[in-house]
């Protein structure tokens, strides 16, 4: 589930899932062509790259993918050792061989017994759903306390969409969800709508409050990818870090200043990657 259109699958992409006669790669084998494999990433890639590359210095254990749309960033999580367990809310999607797919939603409880896994994963999936917060509590309630939760986010706080938003009173993650577009949207993909629809404009502070809310402490939050156009707002990101210097110190901690005026948030790409660890005890903290 992307936040740019041309990101999304196709019509054509979807309709071909069931029918498809391509040999699927065998379990914990990296596809040597992620686009072209039989599990096609439903993320950009640089989201996978940066994924992957945070859990690679974890322990290995049992992982839960949520969403796991065709199976793409779970190949990679078991090529590098990790037990996987995948998760979605069309699970007829799913392509990955010889691998179980159970069908959950993000906005119920998941199918999964208390403190069942060391990790989750949970890419593209919050701003599709109308309940993040019963997400988070569902991620707390499956993950044993000191576990992972590695989550993306579409960046609305970046410049350029901070801008967007003053100049037209939506980001490009987040347009007007026209009845006709959402008419589009379920012919398009089978009413399956949730895979394309973004509904809930989740941000940096939004997530990190239902994370704190659930016992978690953000460890690291990372980037997909600079922006190549960054350079041309310099002149308005020097004045927000300016303000923002000037800003008393508490009411700066308060506020989380520092964190919003960050590369990662202010200069970020298209998405937001956050990492958060379960306290020892579990349970919510707020």
């Amino acid at each position: 589930m992307l936040a740019e259109e041309n990101h999304i699958l196709r019509r054509a992409d979807v309709l071909n899932l069931m029918s498809s006669t391509a040999t699927p790669p065998k379990v914990g084998e990296v596809p040597e062509n992620a686009v072209n494999s039989a599990a096609a990433p439903l993320a950009h890639l640089a989201i996978h790259d940066t994924v992957v590359g945070i859990l690679e210095k974890e322990h290995r254990g049992p992982l839960l993918d949520v969403p796991a749309g065709e199976g793409a960033l779970a190949a990679r999580l078991i090529a590098a050792g990790f037990e996987v367990t995948c998760c979605d809310l069309y699970p007829e999607i799913f392509r990955l061989k010889d691998v179980d797919i159970h069908p959950g939603d993000l906005n119920g409880e998941l199918p999964f017994a208390d403190r069942s896994f060391d990790h989750v994963t949970c890419l593209e999936g919050l701003e599709h759903i109308e309940n993040s917060q019963q997400a988070m509590r569902e991620f707390a309630r499956v993950l044993r306390p000191g576990g992972t939760v590695t989550v993306s986010i579409p960046n609305i706080l970046n410049i350029e969409e901070r801008l967007k938003w003053l100049l037209y009173g939506y980001t490009s993650h987040f347009k007007p969800m026209t009845r006709g577009q959402v008419e589009r949207l379920r012919a398009e993909y089978d009413n399956r709508e949730e895979i394309a629809a973004h509904v809930n404009p989740i941000a940096y502070s939004e997530l990190r409050y239902i994370l704190e809310k659930n016992g978690f402490q953000i460890t690291q939050v990372h980037r997909d990818k600079r922006k190549s156009n960054a350079w041309l707002y310099w002149p308005i990101v020097l004045l927000i870090r300016v303000i923002a210097r000037l800003t008393p110190a508490a009411k700066r901690k308060e506020r989380w200043t520092e964190e919003l005026a960050s590369d990662e948030v202010l200069l970020g790409g298209n998405t937001l990657i956050v990492q958060a660890v379960l306290s020892d005890t579990g349970g919510g903290s707020i």
